[in-house]
């Protein structure tokens, strides 16, 4: 199931970030870092459940991990392409194997981070994804 949470102090509605991770203390930390920032955030267990959620055409960052306990982070780059829905995604992994970089970025991926991330690192990835996103 999908949270969604929001800034209430917010009086233009903030660019929404979805974090797709089948780790819920990754999404809990993601969530907690972007709602520092004053993002709007809805988070993922599932590619399938962001799939099949109402919010792929209000999403202007994705945030996934490579591997999810069904469909990976890359084959739900693949779909939202054959969707015809380009988001500005940053793939995350803590595993480096060859060839997982090239196919992120091969399907627009902005960056490909290895874990433990740092906030800078993510942060400077969503600001480039979000203004990827206004071009």
């Amino acid at each position: 199931m999908a949270s969604v949470k929001k800034q209430k102090e917010a009086t233009t509605r903030a660019p929404l970030i979805a974090c797709v991770d089948d780790d819920a203390s990754v999404r809990e930390a993601l969530e907690g870092f972007l709602l520092a920032f004053n993002f709007e955030v809805a988070t993922f267990a599932s590619a399938e459940s962001f799939l099949a959620s109402n919010s792929i055409d209000s999403v202007s960052c994705l945030i996934t991990d490579v591997r999810l306990g069904g469909m990976s982070g890359l084959q739900l780059q693949k779909s939202l392409i054959a969707r015809g829905r380009l988001i500005p995604t940053i793939v995350i992994t803590a595993f480096s194997e060859k060839g997982f970089r090239e196919s992120a970025m091969e399907n627009g991926a902005i960056a490909m981070l290895l874990k433990p991330i740092t906030a800078n690192r993510l942060l400077a990835a969503v600001n480039t994804a979000l203004n990827r996103g206004k071009a």
